[in-house]
């Protein structure tokens, strides 16, 4: 331990693609956690950028080696970031998974208070948070209890309560994310497990992740909204097939998500005209 720092028995799992500008600021969000993490395993997921994503991961390694265990995986082949955490997911050692992306940060005591709560509710295999989206949220004191609740079947149904970097979740689970598919992999991830293993999944009310930009319409995956409309459809439809939902909750399934897309639609095209950044 650096400086006393405890450390939690959590794999901190960081997919890499083009991120050499924005990756260092989430790695040195974890540094700063108040209770470290057993190692961060990045995975560069080919990235075509004359190898400066894996220059900059290599130079966070060697400054960090004190701090924290650092793991560098290389992908000769680019799979998207579902099946690039799958692959960190195999080398992971923790006790806990969690996650984060490049270009997202979190608040220093996440680890600490994600952590501490899971090791206190032994029976949640999953839980999330909030996020933020306002600057400055880091400085945020929590102290004394805050509100949790379990996520049910019909919650999860309705919208992915579960944005990734929030996530914590047991290294155990034999699910892992759909190979290759890069639009919805998280949300289809988080449907098996609550409605196909039945696993106990929780919320905390805290804003634990700082999003650097919105959850859709703005840069990364999130850019392109059809591909991501169809990622969610596709999503339904493969619970669906599965047996997990019947046919009348599919199809009022098709019809909530294509009524969610038109209005995040409206919603960019206005946000565009007024020269602002999307959200929700």
């Amino acid at each position: 331990m650096k400086n006393g720092v405890e450390k939690a028995s959590v794999s901190v799992i960081i997919p890499c693609y083009c991120c050499d500008e924005t990756i260092e600021r989430a790695i040195i969000s974890i540094i700063n956690q108040t209770m470290l993490p057993a190692e961060i395993i990045l995975i560069d997921d080919a990235s075509p950028d004359e190898g400066r994503t894996m220059g900059k991961l290599n130079e966070l390694k060697e400054r960090f080696s004190d701090v924290t265990v650092i793991k560098i995986i290389a992908l000769e082949k680019n799979y998207g970031p579902g099946t690039a955490r799958n692959i960190g997911w195999d080398q992971a050692s923790g006790k806990y998974i969690a996650f984060l992306d490049a270009d997202d940060s979190w608040h220093p005591r996440k680890i600490e208070i994600q952590f501490s709560w899971m090791e206190a509710h032994p029976e949640v295999i999953l839980s999330g948070h909030l996020y933020s989206l306002t600057p400055g949220f880091s400085a945020t004191e929590f102290s004394g209890d805050f509100p949790a609740w379990q996520v049910k079947p019909k919650v999860i149904l309705k919208s992915n309560c579960f944005p990734t970097p929030t996530v914590m979740l047991k290294r155990v689970i034999i699910h892992r994310f759909s190979h290759k598919k890069r639009y919805s992999e998280d949300y289809l991830l988080w449907l098996q497990l609550i409605l196909d293993e039945r696993v106990t999944a929780w919320r905390l009310e805290l804003p634990l992740t700082f999003l650097h930009k919105t959850p859709f319409g703005e840069g990364g995956l999130s850019q392109n909204l059809w591909q991501m409309e169809k990622g969610e459809l596709n999503t339904y439809q493969r619970i669906y097939s599965a047996g997990l939902i019947s046919s009348k909750t599919f199809i009022g399934l098709i019809f909530f998500s294509l009524a969610k897309y038109i209005g995040r639609l409206f919603i960019c095209v206005l946000q565009k005209q007024r020269g602002s950044p999307s959200g929700e």
